[in-house]
């Protein structure tokens, strides 16, 4: 039954941001998209809550962890050309979603913004296949840190061999956050180190909020991001250990741009429900998996179907409901 519970809250946030993506335009505020969410929210799901601060970040915000609270209440005017991470996520019954999409506000990716974005998509992917229950959680991190570094240095803002970029934690400069957490009745449920498990005391693992192996039947988050955030870049070049990795001069362009984010419990956000079924490549049943292809830049329409054979169509969500069409960005 709880799970059941959760597989709703997850849809019903699904569902909401997906109707913030056909409304957003340049020019509206980021408050206005958290509005959008809860009304949809409360509105079709009845839920009167959310599972924590909404996260409307655009621009420079978006690269901001935490971005939306009392302080910067998510009140900055979407600018056409800029990034959005939006997450977000529902609440029923005290049972939590955490949702993330990230998608440029004009409905068109640039070049760079789609070398990020097919990045962590990347990253997402690779820790969606490895992840079976007897795997350590912190090697699905390490993962996700190896796959964005590859990219990193494909795209040229970084240089050099991959392996001694690891040793040095420059992994941690671009994903400073955990990979994922536990997901149930509170968004970041307990559990994440019982007695006996030790916190990894290294840049990017010491913020994991689980250090135990994965379970079977555990609802775990998978939330891989890049982002670029000036005092972190700005260290790494100050290192000698980590600046010689890394492209100045091509860093320099994505001074600014933010950050993406791909969460996949969700996903990106939702539920990811561990089973014996994840094992060879295959998404296990009842996940909700954010994913895309695009055609010359830009952002088609939104899916929710079954997955078969490991296959996905461009941005869907996945869940057990059956096919439906969404409207693309005009």
């Amino acid at each position: 039954m709880e799970l059941e519970v959760l597989r709703y809250t997850n849809r019903i946030s699904s569902e909401a941001h997906k109707e913030v993506m056909k409304h957003v335009r340049p020019g509206q505020k980021e408050y206005e998209m958290e509005s959008l969410f809860q009304h949809y929210c409360y509105s079709r799901g009845g839920m009167r809550h959310v599972s924590y601060t909404c996260i409307c970040g655009s621009g420079h915000n978006s690269s901001v962890l935490h971005y939306g609270h009392a302080g910067a209440p998510n009140d900055k005017t979407i600018s056409d050309g800029e990034m959005c991470l939006f997450d977000m996520g529902g609440e029923y019954y005290c049972y939590s979603s955490d949702i993330t999409c990230s998608f440029p506000a004009n409905g068109k990716f640039t070049p760079d913004q789609k070398a990020i974005y097919e990045a962590v998509l990347k990253s997402s992917r690779a820790v969606m296949a490895a992840i079976k229950p007897g795997v350590k959680w912190a090697d699905m991190h390490r993962l996700a840190d190896r796959v964005h570094l590859e990219e990193l240095v494909k795209i040229g803002i970084l240089k050099g061999d991959v392996e001694e970029m690891l040793k040095v934690h420059l992994g941690s400069v671009f994903m400073p956050h955990g990979l994922g957490h536990l997901l149930g009745i509170d968004v970041h449920d307990v559990g994440g180190y019982p007695e006996g498990v030790e916190r990894i005391d290294e840049p990017g693992l010491k913020s994991l909020r689980m250090g135990r192996l994965v379970q079977e039947r555990m609802v775990l988050t998978v939330e891989p991001g890049i982002y670029f955030i000036n005092h972190l870049l700005d260290q790494a070049l100050a290192s000698p250990a980590q600046r010689c990795f890394i492209a100045n001069d091509a860093l320099a362009r994505f001074r600014g741009f933010g950050g993406v984010s791909v969460h996949t419990t969700h996903s990106r956000t939702g539920v990811l429900l561990c089973t014996h079924t994840h094992t060879h490549n295959t998404l296990p049943h009842w996940s909700l998996y954010y994913a895309h292809t695009h055609t010359h830049n830009t952002l088609l329409h939104w899916s929710l179907i079954t997955h078969t054979h490991n296959t996905l169509p461009h941005w869907s969500v996945i869940s057990r409901t059956s096919l439906v069409h969404v409207p693309k960005f005009e």
